[in-house]
């Protein structure tokens, strides 16, 4: 019977069945590969294949096709494929685990094989006139491509070992130390664990496949199982420590023990070489020979027995397993009886026999790894051990030495090691010379692959701070053990945390970036309580310790964010980390600590505002402002609400929020930030702080104060500074211990406008003049500030004087009087000499000032005994500039106040404009045509005519000017006309081309006293 499509019902009916079966066996299988061992990137493979298969079969299932007859036969047989790999893993998987890695090759080429077969079966199913999609039918065929080219092989590991199996089976093997190695490499690759009873029980899993494949009559297999038993049957790690004791025990008590070596039977030498043997092996005439003896006999050409002379049948040699064994436990005994006779040299006080005794220990340790449970059997460690605190380096050095052999994988050796007290001694060892502590670090990296002795090593005191110096040792083999004996102890984060106080913060940031969060919140308190160097911070800034910090204040818990401030607030000392932190984001959630109104946030909101605090006065050396990229802090309510905490918080957090918002408008370019604080009221704000009796809270309003009233904006803190304020700021001039406050105040006076004539006489009434003049050279008592501090203080106290010496002042003179009375001009000229630019600038400006009033001051009458020495005065009993009475208080005379001199030094310096101020103190001598000649007399023997000619080149446009008008009135006298008038004339000429408006007239005119230019020129 047919169904509607033409299809035979019961053909249908099994189709459907066997396409029913087959994708649950096909999970089976699945299922039975996730457990293989070996090939694990081939069963991905094979997985991937599988899965592919099961999503075909899904899409055929209710499809329509063309041959349901042969959509059977094709199903039946890919279903008898996916059976026979089910059995395949099956098997393979029920063997020993040691098996399943000797014979991985095979196993694989199995699974291949049924792989391609597979791929042929897909490829042969009747999809052609189906309505199976298009893309189904390609995913099939590439499905089926990849199957039959497909190929299986072992991984790296697995095909380094087989082929080590291959060369140990080829070569004989059956050395101790080579097995160990073998048996200890196929553990790991199988994941065995590596203590003696596993192992030993795997071997014997091993020995029971051999018979298996004996039983099997599998001689191939049954051969190849043998060797490798042979070889893995030598290794002692598969040996338990009483095993071990009692082997020992039988090799040292055998024979007649006295202390001897017992001598070696005639049959253990070689007639060749004369030696013991190590590889016996029989030739056909029965004779035995040394391996590598017969071998060269016979590759040299001969075919006869070297002793009998006989003729051989033929040239195999085979191995004497029975001479060899003998051999080997002649060696054996005599290394038990050498061992045991080594105690008394170890405690001899004989250096040499000592040093003997330790090489003998080392070879034999080095040579096999049985001899190293040998030695601590005999009860040496503990000898060893005491050797460790001997005063001759010699002997600890190759005691060193030999700990680190003896503990070479050997969990029992470092155990006793450790019980023996080694390890405070080994760390002791560290601290000597290069080369014992090379030995130290190296031994100490031995011990603590065992996990409860690193935990030991690192509670050693001192230990961890000894490793972190071997780092930058000049032996590179100590630096690398180093490194990886920290990277040991580092799975301790109480070590960690010790690392990084020694200055070594790698596994620290691992943890901080990769650690789970009680680590984190371990290692961020740590950092927060660490007195860290410049270079700590930087370093853990570039290690990536800001990143996950800001994270764990952004969104961690209250006790993260509480130790990860505490951190940032250490590293945010460092004004380099202050980008770092920007760009982490850490602004933000700062602001959002500080705005918090969450009660129990104090010591929260105190960190948030010193790291911001901290930040922000990195920024004041930085050409960016804090936020550079972000305008979180210069929106208008981000300003407002930062000022209104200083009412609402207390003194600590109102003294960072106070340094904060000073770092915020400090840096040149934050004209903006500094506009918008005075427009939120700023001014009105700070000023009660003034008055603060928190130092700290003090200083800074002050500072920001004299900040906001800066570029001109001195009304701004004008308008609200009443008599009150004034005598506030200047009892702190004089009353301030610190020169930090002293010169923010100075400042804030400085900034006040100097048209004012109010403000001027608060000032006077408040007795500021006085306070000024004292500050001008400010003095240096026990606890002197920085000498830029006092420079900047001389500098604002010089402005400061100012507005009480301009020509502005409507009271000019009675004001420079005062001031001279309280003796400025004295003070005024040291600055000259002493002072920066900038105060010179100032100073000379002053005196320029003073020196306005001193022609209508000075008089006929009372003429002064004497003047300066040098100057030679027009009139014996006068001034020699003013002919009168001058005095430095009568007259501010800048003869007599011996000014000229550092004036015309001070020429020479166009730093802060100190050459301008200083040319137009100078130019105040040359003023009255009246005393000119005495005016140009003493500044030519004060030398400063030259350095005026040197102006016209060097000096600004207005220096210029200023020099042309002084040359023009000195050259009207002919002595200095001569003298330098031809230093003069390039210059000029020169400024008659290319110089100002005011400038080339002038020139010319000087020219013209020079006859260089006639004078109807048309430069007049």
């Amino acid at each position: 019977m047919k169904d509607d499509t033409g299809m035979d019902n019961a053909t249908v009916a099994l189709y459907s069945e066997v396409l029913a079966r087959i994708p649950k066996e096909v999970e089976l299988v699945e299922e039975s590969a996730k457990g293989v061992l070996i090939g694990k990137e081939s069963f991905r493979v094979l997985s991937r294949y599988l899965e592919s298969i099961r999503s075909v079969l899904q899409e055929l299932t209710g499809k329509k096709v063309s041959d349901p007859a042969a959509m059977q036969v094709t199903l039946i047989s890919l279903e008898q494929e996916i059976v026979k790999l089910k059995n395949i893993i099956d098997k393979f998987s029920s063997k020993s685990k040691f098996y399943l890695i000797l014979k991985c090759q095979d196993f694989l080429k199995e699974i291949e094989d049924v792989t391609h077969e597979l791929g042929y079966c897909l490829n042969s199913v009747p999809v052609a006139n189906s309505d199976l999609a298009v893309e189904i039918q390609e995913m099939m065929s590439k499905l089926s491509s990849d199957m039959r080219k497909a190929q299986f092989k072992p991984a790296t590991v697995e095909e380094a070992i087989i082929n080590e199996i291959k060369v140990g089976i080829h070569d004989q093997q059956s050395n101790s130390k080579y097995a160990n190695y073998l048996l200890l490499q196929i553990a790991r690759a199988v994941g065995v664990s590596t203590n003696p009873s596993s192992l030993k029980l795997e071997l014997d899993s091993l020995k029971k496949e051999k018979e298996d494949a004996r039983s099997r009559e599998n001689q191939e297999e049954y051969r190849y199982l043998e060797q490798i038993i042979a070889i893995l049957s030598c290794a002692d790690a598969a040996t338990s420590a009483s095993e071990k004791g009692l082997n020992y025990q039988k090799k040292r008590g055998l024979g007649g023990w006295g202390g001897h070596p017992l001598p070696p039977l005639q049959s253990f030498y070689c007639p060749i070489t004369h030696e013991i043997m190590e590889e016996p092996v029989d030739i056909a005439s029965g004779q035995t020979y040394e391996r590598y003896a017969i071998e060269k006999w016979f590759s040299a050409g001969n075919s006869n027995c070297p002793i009998t002379k006989v003729e051989l049948e033929n040239l195999q040699i085979k191995l004497n397993l029975a001479l060899k064994k003998s051999i080997q436990e002649w060696k054996e005994r005599n290394i038990a009886i050498s061992i045991a006779a080594t105690k008394p040299k170890l405690q001899s006080t004989s250096e040499s026999e000592i040093c003997s005794a330790l090489r003998m220990l080392l070879d034999l340790s080095e040579e096999k790894g049985i001899h190293r449970y040998w030695i601590a059997l005999e009860g040496l460690i503990p000898c060893l051990v005491q050797l460790l605190s001997s005063s001759q380096r010699t002997v600890r050095k190759e005691t060193l030495e030999v700990l680190r052999s003896l503990s070479i994988d050997n969990k029992e050796n470092k155990e006793h090691i450790a019980a023996a007290g080694a390890i405070k001694l080994v760390v002791k060892s560290l601290a000597r010379d290069l080369g014992e502590g090379r030995q130290a670090v190296a031994l100490l990296r031995e011990l603590s692959k065992d996990p409860e002795i690193c935990e030991k090593i690192g509670k050693v005191q001192g230990c961890i701070l000894l490793l972190v110096t071997m780092l930058n040792a000049e032996n590179p083999h100590a630096v690398t053990d180093a490194k990886e004996l920290l990277n040991d102890l580092a799975n301790n984060d109480q070590n960690v945390v010790q690392m990084g106080e020694a200055n070594y913060f790698g596994p620290l940031t691992q943890r901080l970036n990769e650690g789970p969060d009680m680590a984190k919140i371990l290692m961020a308190n740590a950092l927060s309580r660490m007195g860290l160097t410049d270079q700590s911070k930087a370093a853990l800034a570039a290690q990536g310790a800001i990143p996950p910090l800001v994270s764990m204040i952004s969104i961690g818990k209250l006790e993260a964010k509480t130790a990860a401030l505490g951190a940032l607030k250490n590293l945010s000392t460092l004004p380099d980390n202050r980008d770092t932190m920007i760009e982490a984001g850490v602004i933000p959630p700062l602001l959002q600590l500080l705005f918090s109104v969450t009660s129990g946030m104090t010591s929260l909101k105190e960190n948030a505002a010193a790291t911001l605090a901290n930040l922000a006065m990195a920024s004041t050396t930085a050409e960016d402002k804090i936020d550079h990229h972000y305008n979180i802090l210069e929106s208008d309510k981000t300003m407002v609400h930062l000022l209104s905490l200083l009412n609402i918080e207390g003194a600590v957090i109102r003294g960072h929020l106070l340094r904060a918002l000073l770092g915020m408008s400090s840096i040149p370019n934050a004209r903006e930030v500094r506009t918008k604080m005075r427009k939120v009221g700023a001014i009105q704000l700070l000023l009660p702080f003034c008055e603060d009796t928190v130092e700290d809270v003090r200083i800074h309003a002050l500072k920001l104060l004299k900040c906001l009233s800066s570029e001109g904006a001195g009304k701004d803190i004008a308008d609200h500074l009443g008599p009150s304020y004034i005598r506030a700021l200047v009892k702190l001039l004089g009353d301030s211990s610190g020169d930090e406050e002293k010169l923010a105040a100075v400042g804030i006076i400085s900034n006040l406008p100097t048209t004012s004539a109010q403000m001027t006489d608060i000032l006077l009434q408040a007795d500021a003049l006085a306070a000024i003049v004292n500050l001008l050279i400010p003095s240096r008592g026990l606890k002197s500030s920085p000498r830029a501090v006092r420079n900047a203080l001389s500098e604002s106290a010089t402005g400061a004087l100012l507005r009480f010496t301009s020509p502005e002042n409507p009271n000019v003179t009675a004001h420079r009087q005062k001031a001279a009375d309280l003796d400025a001009i004295p003070r005024l000229v040291t600055i000259l000499q002493t002072g920066t630019p900038l105060a010179k600038c100032r100073a000379a400006i002053a005196l320029g000032h003073f020196s306005l009033s001193s022609d209508s001051l000075a008089s006929i009458d009372n003429v002064p005994q004497s003047c300066l020495l040098w100057c030679r005065p027009a009139t014996p009993a006068g001034c020699c500039i003013h002919g009168g009475p001058c005095t430095v208080k009568s007259t501010f005379c800048l003869v007599m106040a011996q000014a000229v001199l550092p004036l015309v030094q001070a020429l020479e310096e166009q730093e802060d404009g100190a050459d301008d101020a200083a040319l137009t103190a100078l130019r105040t001598l040359l003023l009255n045509d009246a005393t000119l000649e005495n005016g140009v007399k003493v500044i030519a023997q004060a030398q400063g005519i030259r350095p005026i000619v040197r102006l016209l080149t060097v000096g600004s446009v207005d220096v210029k000017e200023k020099a042309v008008w002084m040359l023009e009135k000195i050259f009207r006298i002919e002595e200095y006309k001569v003298e330098f008038g031809s230093a003069a004339q390039m210059p000029l000429i020169d400024l008659t081309q290319n110089g100002s408006i005011v400038t080339r007239p002038l020139a010319a005119k000087i020219l013209a006293h020079l006859n260089i230019l006639h004078s109807q020129s048309t430069y007049f």
